[in-house]
């Protein structure tokens, strides 16, 4: 265990603060599709049980974003007649198109097995969310958005709850007029449905080694736009994934066009943060990816609705951590659930929180639900494709070649091959030389990460706590500037990070107002002293049918 845990726990505790205390049966951290799919079984199961669920965000689905074309199996599984009323955003897929990307062009190549998308539907995420809480609430499920849990609540070496984060702080962590302290909420079991790099699942997987018998976990970072087309520029339900330019062979991801109803367009790139070059600007290729010849067109004269970013868990059957703590267990993305070669992961952090719904009603207990879950359908299908997204850090065609066998032979190489930690794979300035990427001017809006942010619709507080931690500025000017280059003026989407220069020295500005809530910088910071941790509840982005 890490002892350090303990400590901090009781540095950030204020003995004079009094704080209330709220029981429940079970307490899930996060609205999400794990987390609500969760709650709903359970309360399917146990009429009776006391559940909250808490959610940073303003509303459940404001800060969630994916592709996302889903599978409705896990609806099917908790709702009858789902169908007659689904979310609001919701196109079956008919047409499937994949292809490969150069700087004129673009070749159309056979669809990968995994990918295809017949019975399928596009739909938002932040919809689909949205309409699983009305189904919890209508269950009397209570959910509190604007509650972000900021640390777990330990006792006896036991996880029994959450405290939320405070309100009403100012920037030097003082009360101000209208401070409220967090408050203590507990349950008999902790359901930890945090999403990707959740910020207290990180402080429990670290506290308990979860993760010491896992490969390094991995992740990419996906950007997301909806735009509003002229008349006929669509054809609602078609599905374009696309792969190459404008990344290098070395550097994993892909891009998609997902074509909603009413003239509208779900545009998308992802990046996987394994990425070697410094300089590299994963904000900046999505524009380079827009302003291609065969996405041009699309998208000229219309208009963007909205913006996002957000990282995504890639690693796989091999990065699961042990997902059960004393009191606590971890589902859907807070565990790694995602099927990259699919480019899907609702529907395995759905079926995950329907899974350990069902370990908990037969249980009431944390203890067992690791195995449940190793031996559910859901991890048999990570164990198969195990072996497809490690094979790309040898190249995009080594990574194609390897995907082709590794589905050819359903996963049954006896090998698992390993990840690396994102932030170790960058190299520094002086061991790359600056690589001529073709690309080229972009015109299409928004055109820098402010005007980004604009569309993201963020908000915070400029007078809270700075929740991006960073824990030794001297090294960004020092080290990290003669190294790196400063990477994290680069990599993060929305501008937070800017160095400036006063009496002729350069020091860190953090823009923590422009915040989008990816967490990109607390996994690809090169020394790993950047921590994020949740602002003040109900701050950041209001996504839009993203």
């Amino acid at each position: 265990m890490d002892a350090s845990f303990s400590q901090e726990a009781d540095e950030l505790e204020n003995p004079e603060v009094e704080r209330d205390e709220m029981a429940f049966d079970y307490l899930v951290v996060g609205a999400g599709p794990a987390g609500l799919a969760c709650a709903i079984r359970l309360k399917q199961k146990h009429p009776g049980a006391h559940i909250c669920v808490i959610e940073k965000a303003s509303q459940p689905g404001m800060h969630s974003l994916a592709g996302a074309v889903i599978e409705t199996a896990p609806l099917d599984a908790l709702f009858d007649g789902w169908e007659e009323n689904p979310p609001d955003v919701w196109v079956p897929v008919k047409v499937d198109e994949f292809s490969l990307l150069n700087a004129q062009g673009k070749t159309k190549l056979p669809l990968p097995p995994q990918a295809r998308n017949h019975g399928n539907v596009i739909t938002s995420v932040g919809a689909l969310v949205a309409w699983l809480a009305d189904k919890a609430e209508a269950l009397e499920i209570e959910i509190y958005p604007g509650f972000p849990a900021q640390k777990a609540l330990l006792e006896n070496g036991q996880v029994v709850g959450v405290q939320t984060g405070d309100m009403g702080l100012d920037k030097a962590g003082q009360a101000k007029d209208a401070y409220q302290p967090g408050m203590n909420l507990k349950a008999k079991v902790t359901i930890l449905a945090e999403g990707c790099r959740g910020s207290v699942s990180k402080q429990l997987i670290a506290h308990y080694a979860l993760d010491k018998n896992s490969q390094p976990q991995t992740y990419g970072i996906g950007l997301k736009e909806l735009w509003q087309l002229p008349e006929g520029r669509t054809t609602a339900g078609t599905v374009q994934h696309s792969i190459g330019w404008p990344l290098d062979q070395k550097t994993y991801g892909g891009s998609f066009l997902y074509h909603l109803e009413n003239n509208q367009v779900a545009v998308g790139f992802v990046v996987g943060l394994d990425y070697q070059d410094p300089r590299f600007s994963p904000f900046d290729a999505f524009q380079q990816f827009k302003n291609h010849p065969s996405v041009k067109p699309l998208l000229e004269g219309g208009e963007i609705i909205s913006s996002g970013a957000r990282a995504l868990v890639e690693g796989g059957w091999q990065s699961l951590p042990k997902l059960e703590m004393p009191g606590a267990i971890l589902i859907g993305d807070a565990a790694g659930t995602l099927n990259v070669p699919k480019i899907k992961g609702i529907h395995t952090a759905m079926w995950s929180g329907i899974y350990a719904a069902d370990h908990l009603a037969q249980h009431d207990s944390s203890k067992g639900w690791d195995e449940t879950f190793r031996q559910s359908p859901v991890a048999k299908e990570l164990h198969q494709v195990r072996n497809i997204r490690p094979g790309f850090q040898k190249g995009l065609w080594r990574g194609l070649i390897n995907a082709a066998w590794q589905t050819i032979t359903r996963g049954l190489w006896p090998g698992t091959m390993a990840h690396h930690a994102d932030h170790s794979a960058l190299k520094k300035l002086a061991e790359m030389t600056e690589q001529d990427r073709q690309w080229q001017e972009t015109t299409l809006a928004p055109r820098d990460r402010l005007a980004s942010v604009y569309f993201a619709a963020t908000e915070h507080d400029e007078d809270q706590p700075v929740h991006l931690q960073v824990a030794d500025t001297d090294i960004c000017t020092s080290k990290c500037a003669q190294e790196y280059g400063n990477p994290c003026t680069k990599f993060c989407p929305a501008n937070v990070y800017e160095m400036v220069e006063e009496d002729g020295e350069k020091r860190l500005q953090i823009n923590a107002a422009n915040c989008v809530h990816c967490k990109t910088c607390d996994i690809k910071d090169p020394y790993q002293i950047i921590n994020w941790v949740p602002p003040e509840g109900g701050s950041g982005p209001n996504y839009r049918n993203l």
